[in-house]
């Protein structure tokens, strides 16, 4: 099972970014009403354990309760919204945006510095 760290403060984006800087930082955004934005995070959940993701850092993000932090994350990172969604950020940048049923970690081990 993945290490969820909840989203829920506009100001832990500040710590997202700081945080980039030492250890690759993923955020996951998921709608609780959606049926493909939960198997995006079974999916996710499943993978976890063999990713090799281990000094990564996961925020969940809940949507329906959050909805103006995704829209700062939009701006922040000048990505696309979309629901659901995983970014990996490095070095205070977006460096990767995953959606929908496209949403791997294989990818993401991939990209991580």
């Amino acid at each position: 099972m993945a290490p969820w760290q909840p989203l829920t403060e506009s100001e832990q984006l500040t710590d997202i970014v700081r945080e980039s800087f030492e250890q690759p930082v993923l955020i996951f955004k998921h709608s609780t009403t959606c049926s493909i934005s939960a198997m995006a995070k079974g999916k996710v959940e499943r993978q976890w354990a063999d990713a090799g993701l281990d000094n990564a850092k996961i925020y969940y993000l809940d949507l329906l309760r959050f909805r103006p932090i995704s829209q700062e994350i939009a701006q922040k990172f000048s990505i696309h919204h979309e629901s659901p969604q995983l970014l990996l950020i490095q070095n205070g940048e977006c460096t990767l945006d995953s959606s929908h049923m496209g949403i791997k970690l294989s990818e993401v081990k991939e990209l991580v510095k």
